[in-house]
Order: structure tokens, then sequence, then C-alpha cells
């Protein structure tokens, strides 16, 4: 079959190679075997080219963490599943089973139906952002209506998914961006207010919105020095969710500070939960989505030979939303 593969440590025009005769993968006990006709690209995969992502498998391996696909088989231990059912899922990437190919393996306990109105390149692109907010916001960061966010890297795949569920619970949302036109697609998202961090310093225009308290709620997928800056506008009794780490780290958290200013900083990863909880939570965004509530914004459905170019240009921070990779000729393209 085509797929890519990470066949070195570098850059991802360095790290990858296309080849059109891997062996199909064989499903394992509790995964699916799909046939991949759209694949979600994130950060994730640009740092698994360059060696520092901690779940990477051992080279050479086919990455690609999201994917909608058909159900071709599955292993020992799944049931319900049906030949030709259409599906989003999370795949065993960790394994080498990603989606970057034109078959993978996904998670049973994290495959799920896709609704005929949404397309593919969507539903590759709903999942992993979608239930990271979910978790981050509502089950670990307990947001409620009437309180206030920040959301780091508004404009990024998981940031998006943050503005727009923040909106829906009925909280103030604060974003920031680098750049301009990143502000004015904020906008469009619904946040409250937009902070560009190369016109404006994020703690004083934070103070400054909120009259001086700080915000309740940080999401954080950036790290680094954003993180820090968030922490020195943080409420009493604030949270900030620590979601990623798009900046190269994570952010330096200081127990002294949190004691003094009374926050605290809470992890976050939708991993670990059974398949009910999962279920429950699609079952709630979908809602939302159907609603108008919560949008996929897939700025482009690449070509499958250009996927590493395009993982460049995520790592470099020049995508708005998410990007796709189409795998299959038949992929349906961004656009409800």
């Amino acid at each position: 079959m085509r797929g890519w593969q990470t066949t070195k440590i570098g850059t991802p025009k360095e790290a990858l190679a296309i080849s059109y005769d891997l062996a199909p993968p064989t499903p394992e006990p509790g995964t699916v075997l799909v046939e991949v006709l759209a694949a979600g690209l994130g950060l994730p995969d640009a740092l698994m080219c360059h060696g520092s992502y901690a779940m990477s498998p051992q080279l050479p391996f086919t990455q690609g963490q999201e994917v909608v696909g058909r159900v071709l088989g599955w292993g020992d231990g799944v049931e319900g599943r049906q030949v030709g059912d259409r599906v989003m899922a999370v795949t065993s990437f960790f394994t080498g089973d990603g989606s970057f190919a034109e078959q993978c393996l996904a998670l049973d306990g994290f495959c799920l139906a896709v609704p005929e109105s949404m397309t593919d390149a969507e539903g590759a692109a709903f999942l992993i952002p979608m239930h990271t907010a979910y978790i981050g916001l509502i089950t670990r960061g307990k947001l409620q209506a009437g309180e206030s966010l920040l959301v780091l890297g508004g404009a990024g795949g998981t940031g998006t998914a943050a503005v727009q569920l923040g909106k829906a619970l009925g909280a103030t949302v604060i974003a920031t961006v680098a750049g301009s036109d990143k502000v004015a697609f904020c906008r469009e998202l619904g946040a409250d207010h937009v902070i560009d961090r190369k016109e404006q310093d994020i703690t004083e225009a934070v103070r400054e919105l909120t009259n001086g308290r700080g915000v309740d709620c940080v999401y954080d997928p950036v790290g680094g020095p954003a993180y820090t800056a968030a922490s020195k506008c943080i409420a009493h009794e604030g949270r900030i969710l620590m979601i990623g780490f798009a900046s190269g780290s994570w952010g330096p958290v200081d127990p002294a500070h949190m004691v003094m200013q009374n926050y605290s900083v809470v992890g976050v990863i939708p991993s670990q939960y059974d398949k009910a909880f999962k279920e429950a939570a699609q079952e709630q965004l979908l809602e939302w989505w159907r609603d108008g509530k919560l949008q996929v914004h897939v700025e482009d459905m690449v070509p499958f030979e250009a996927l590493p170019e395009s993982l460049d240009r995520l790592q470099n921070n020049q995508v708005q939303g998410k990007l796709t990779l189409k795998v299959h000729k038949d992929a349906t393209a961004p656009g409800r």
C-alpha cells in the first residue's frame, strides 16, 4: 500500500519518505482496521519527525494520529462494528500504524461514527481538538458560565476548539494570536477579545481587559513564555490547563507562585477515559456542532504528496485552524 514513513530524525522534509509497497497493518486486539479517507495533521506529527514527541515509536514508522475512514476489519475484543462503516478515530500511531497511509489501525475505544453531513476533512480534524477542549474546559477545568477564559494560541487547531467551546459554555473568551490576520480569524470564531502578542504584552492586556482581576481559566497548548505571561494574570482560585508545548517547551511551573497566588495547574490529555465517557462527550459535542456553536475550521485539505511541506507550515505557525491530508481520491473536502 501507499504510505509515508518517518525514517530518520530531522525536519519533516528530511525525516519523511513515501513508499508504494508497504504491508497493510494487521489488526491487534482492541483495534479496528480502517481504509483511510483523510487524516488530520497536528503539531505532534512534526515533533515526531524531530524525535521530540514522547509517544513516538521506533524508526521507521507511519505516523498520523487522526483519521476518517471506512471499517475493513478488527481485532479480538472488538464488538459492534460493520465493514464499510465510516468512522472518525484516534489511531494506533504509537505502534507505527498511523493514518498517513492507505490503511491504518484505529483504537476501538476512540473510534466513533461520523455524521452523514460532516465531510471527511472535517471529521479528520474533529476528534482530538474537540475532545481535548471538552476534557480541558469541562472535565478538568470546571469552566462555568460567566467566568473568563484565556486561550493561548487561539488560531491553532486545539485553540480554535477551545475558543468556540468556551463561548458555548457561556464564558467570556480572550484569545492570543500572532498577527493581525489571526486576530480577525479569532473574532470570527466568537472570541470576545483578541490579543496580538506581537503588538501587546499578554499579561498587561489581560489585566486591563479584566479590570485587574485576571482570568478564571487559562487553556495553554503553547507553554514557554506564554505560560509564564498567563500565570501572571490568573485570578484567585484560577486554573491553568496544560495542553501542550507548541513553543517548544512546557510551561515552567513555579510551585511557590502557585501557592502565593492560590491557583491550580492542571494536566489535560484525552486518554484513559472509557468508551462510555467518550461517546457521551461526542454526543454533546456533535449537538453543539449541529446547532452551529462549534465548527471545524479546516484551512486546507492538502494532497497526499504534500505532507512534508504541510507539516513545515504547521510547525512554522502558518496555519489557521487545521490541515487535513487527502489520502483517498474520494475523500470529501472541507465545508458543510
